[in-house]
């Protein structure tokens, strides 16, 4: 972060801006930033400033929303519309990549590293190993900071469950919840993020195999991590849509539920990227966000080839 942006987050006045605006989560996000009476209001940060971008043609949801969603964030929030990425860049202090479309994610982040202010890139990092290492190249280049990851990994009934120290170390985890597909967007890397998201934050970066298993309705991806402990996630398209797991100790196992009325995990997150803006340093571990985008890609190839992949060493 260089000394302006510094001086401006030490004031406690943080000007964001948006690259991609045909994601829903812009809306959330903007009005906890700019909304005075919104009950997870961020104080001393606003949105200021958004390059809305371009819809994919041919990912419907993409498509269908951008100018819904541009019509919000300019006409109700407040958030000046511009017309390129560099405007973007002088208005604000600190920016997030909210495109939805994750193959638009190694060309806009291209754009946005050689400025050197603090980026969150939404899910998913990247859609390939390459490219996620790739940007996370280009970033060490310009000497940016970078943060990514799925809102789950904030769920307040996984973070309550990991601070339980008392119960012994995490020997194992299992998580569930929803799994579409989408074809623009490769196998997991659409809906699988979001369990992967949490299994890596219960046991950590260092899956060492993976294999995949699928039925029309039914996912289930084996991770096995370098020490022995295994995890898995485990996804639907029929039933059940909420989250969950299991967290599996010397003294018990202990099941989470992720409620609809709990503080919202969008929430977390984003004082989570508000605090990572300011101090400049991702709470995240960087490598940990390549292994994610390294296991997910090695679960859609074991479903390709109906074998188990090896990870470590890749890297």
């Amino acid at each position: 972060m260089n000394a302006a942006n510094s001086a401006v987050a030490s004031e406690g006045s943080l000007r964001i801006g948006m690259v991609g605006l045909d994601n829903s989560r812009v809306v959330h996000f903007a009005r906890m930033l700019n909304e005075e009476g919104h009950p997870y209001r961020i104080e001393g940060a606003r949105l200021v400033a958004a390059w809305p971008g371009a819809a994919s043609p041919d990912f419907a949801m993409s498509a269908g929303r951008l100018d819904g969603y541009v019509r919000e964030l300019r006409d109700r929030q407040g958030v000046a519309m511009l017309e390129s990425i560099d405007e973007v860049a002088r208005r604000c202090d600190a920016w997030m990549l909210e495109a939805v479309d994750g193959r638009t994610r190694l060309e806009l982040f291209g754009r946005m590293a050689p400025y050197g202010k603090p980026i969150f890139v939404d899910k998913p990092f990247a859609l390939s190993s390459a490219e996620a290492e790739e940007m996370a190249r280009l970033a060490a280049e310009c000497g940016t900071p970078w943060m990514s990851c799925s809102a789950l990994r904030y769920a307040g009934a996984l973070t309550s469950a990991l601070r339980d120290n008392g119960a012994g170390p995490v020997l194992g985890a299992d998580f569930h919840g929803p799994m579409a597909l989408e074809p623009t967007q490769p196998g997991y890397f659409w809906y699988g993020i979001h369990t992967a998201e949490m299994l890596f934050r219960a046991l950590g970066q260092d899956c060492a195999e993976v294999t995949a298993f699928r039925t029309p309705e039914h996912d289930a991806v084996v991770g096995t991590w370098a020490d022995g402990r295994i995890g898995t996630i485990r996804g639907f398209r029929t039933g059940s849509e909420a989250f969950g797991g299991t967290l599996h100790r010397a003294s018990g196992s202990r099941a989470i539920e992720i409620r609809e009325t709990d503080k919202p995990f969008l929430a977390e997150t984003l004082e989570a990227l508000v605090s990572f803006f300011r101090a400049g340093r991702s709470p995240v571990d960087p490598a940990e966000t390549l292994a994610i985008v390294s296991f997910l890609e090695a679960a859609n190839r074991s479903l390709a080839d109906n074998c188990s992949i090896r990870l470590l060493g890749r890297r």
